[in-house]
């Protein structure tokens, strides 16, 4: 296992609490039928969440975000994460707690331009066959 896997395994079983709670929100295709990872490397860096069926990735930033030498490494971290073909979404620990319903939205609606790419079979999967064809 390579040191990305490692490190990204290490940081799902310590997600924060903010993590922990959009997780809970984004697992089992729980956001309009979308398969969202946790903690999965990419390139030489490990994002909280990503579809990759969406080419999105979530990032969930705490305080020290905020910080000058913190958004330079951020900077260039969404450099090459969009090099690799991902959208990146960054939302606060305070929005997880406080609006949870409007993260998703939001996260829901950066999604909806890439439905109509995604597989006919993917949105068929979603609706129940008739019974006279199971």
């Amino acid at each position: 296992m390579d040191k990305f896997k490692a490190r990204a395994r290490k940081l799902r079983s310590s997600q924060t609490s903010a993590e922990s709670k959009l997780w809970q929100a984004l697992r089992n295709r729980r956001l309009a039928r979308w398969k969202f990872r946790s903690q999965h490397s990419i390139d030489r860096y490990v994002v909280d969440f990503l579809t990759l069926d969406g080419k999105l990735i979530v990032e969930v930033d705490g305080v020290t975000h905020a910080e000058p030498s913190e958004l330079a490494k951020d900077t260039a971290r969404s450099e090459v994460l969009e090099a690799c073909g991902f959208h990146i979404v960054r939302v606060s620990n305070i929005d997880v707690y406080d609006n949870i319903e409007g993260v998703l939205e939001m996260i829901e609606g950066t999604l909806r331009p890439d439905r109509e790419k995604r597989p006919l079979t993917r949105l068929l999967r979603s609706r129940p066959l008739p019974a006279g064809e199971r």
